[in-house]
């Protein structure tokens, strides 16, 4: 399999406001190859309203929802060759944002928090347990952080 290339193209341009004051909106359009459209922002835990919309994705949250996103799409997968049915997964993620040992923020910690229905029983606990190790050891983006990413299987 060859290299893939991803793509996303991100636009902001300036509506009003003092740029050079901070004082402008960070409200801005993520654009992806296959059409979809996301109102972003910055976070309005970081840049407080109205420079910040709540409205929109910030990047910390699409951030978490990926490595979601990325484990999930492999733990279906792994369960699927493993002969179990899927119903349904749902997982409430959360990140944590620290500060590291030079003062700069990072999101230290991903916890994700996947509740699966089952047709039928589903796998024991230690299976499961097996499975989402394996999701997690074969997710393209756990592979590519350094941010702690915890399982808790609800």
């Amino acid at each position: 399999m060859g290299d893939a290339v991803h793509r996303a193209v991100v636009e902001w341009s300036l509506d009003g406001g003092y740029f050079s004051k901070g004082r402008y909106s960070r409200s801005h359009l993520w654009s992806f190859d296959g059409g979809a459209r996301v109102p972003a922002s910055a976070s309005p835990h970081i840049v407080r309203e109205p420079f910040a919309d709540p409205k929109n994705v910030d990047p910390e949250e699409a951030y978490i929802a990926a490595l979601s996103a990325c484990h999930m799409l492999w733990f279906l997968d792994i369960a699927r060759q493993a002969g179990h049915v899927v119903l349904t997964y749902h997982d409430c993620a959360e990140g944590v944002m620290a500060g590291n040992a030079t003062g700069n923020q990072w999101v230290s910690t991903v916890t994700l928090r996947p509740q699966v229905q089952w047709a039928g029983n589903g796998p024991a606990p230690d299976a499961l347990t097996t499975l989402h190790a394996e999701a997690h050891a074969r997710c393209y983006l756990a592979n590519s952080v350094r941010t702690r990413i915890q399982i808790e299987p609800r």
